[in-house]
């Protein structure tokens, strides 16, 4: 049985989720931040037999991200979304993403990334974090304008400065970071903390400094910040050579990501 979720739910709810915390990095920090009674964000959980949450449905907006732990009403979940004219992207998973997608019209476009998560950091690695500062709000400018130098970044930051010092401020996002004369040479950031999961994002050096552990060490040293506060780290990355350096520090690959994009003008397919 499927049934939309209320605040009464919330406890078995995050519990649920928190038995896969780095899994559930975006579900838990929606339902944390907003709650269950705001117009853009709806959840629905999946019950069995016994009235036990086995799949959750979340809603943010236009997107949709489902989570299960095992078999689960892949065909009612699309149904859901194919009710909602306002469907356009769908993420989570691929092991429950793919389990829906024959009962969805055919995605505009699909895109795979590995997922990985960190628990426990790898006690053979020799780390220098000597000289990692944690960023402060004051950093804010300097980060994202480091950023902006690297290649694969400089088209796509996603924030501004005032957000960005917010987002330091609250505790949303935080950074580690390597400063030579002043200037930041090497970052790794979080985004999307939550209680229990925190997402890495950012990880670069500037490629006058590459090669001297830098962006390792960054990553080690927000893990470990993490981990003292009983927090998961996870990652997404595309490139295979990053991921070796990942695990190396301790991360394993938890599925690939999937992150669908749908016509506007959606209806559901064999439903």
């Amino acid at each position: 049985m499927i049934r939309i979720l209320t605040s009464d739910d919330k406890e078995s709810c995050l519990q649920f989720l928190k038995q896969k915390a780095a899994e559930n990095l975006f579900i838990i920090g929606d339902i944390e931040a907003f709650g269950f009674d705001q117009d853009f964000q709806k959840i629905w959980g999946e019950f069995n037999q016994d009235n036990q949450l086995i799949a959750i449905l979340l809603k943010y907006y236009s997107n949709y991200i489902p989570f299960a732990k095992g078999p689960f009403d892949a065909k009612g979940f699309a149904s859901i979304m194919g009710k909602d004219d306002h469907f356009e992207a769908m993420s989570g998973l691929k092991e429950v993403t793919e389990a829906i997608e024959p009962h969805l019209k055919t995605a505009k476009s699909k895109r795979q990334l590995y997922y990985a998560k960190c628990s426990q950091l790898e006690n053979n690695q020799r780390v220098d974090t000597s000289s990692i500062e944690l960023a402060s709000v004051a950093d804010a400018e300097g980060l994202l304008c480091f950023l902006k130098e690297i290649p694969e970044f400089a088209n796509s930051i996603p924030t501004t400065i005032k957000k960005k010092q917010e987002d330091l401020a609250n505790g949303f996002s935080r950074a580690t970071v390597i400063k030579q004369d002043g200037r930041i040479v090497a970052s790794a950031s979080t985004t999307a903390e939550n209680s229990a999961s925190a997402m890495i994002v950012g990880v670069a050096t500037l490629q006058t400094h590459k090669r001297k552990g830098y962006a390792t060490a960054c990553v080690y040293q927000l893990c470990s910040k993490l981990f003292s506060e009983g927090k998961e780290a996870c990652l997404f990355y595309d490139n295979p050579e990053a991921g070796i350096i990942y695990k190396r520090i301790g991360f394993e690959d938890i599925d690939r990501w999937v992150m669908y994009q749908f016509d506007k003008e959606y209806v559901a397919s064999g439903i």
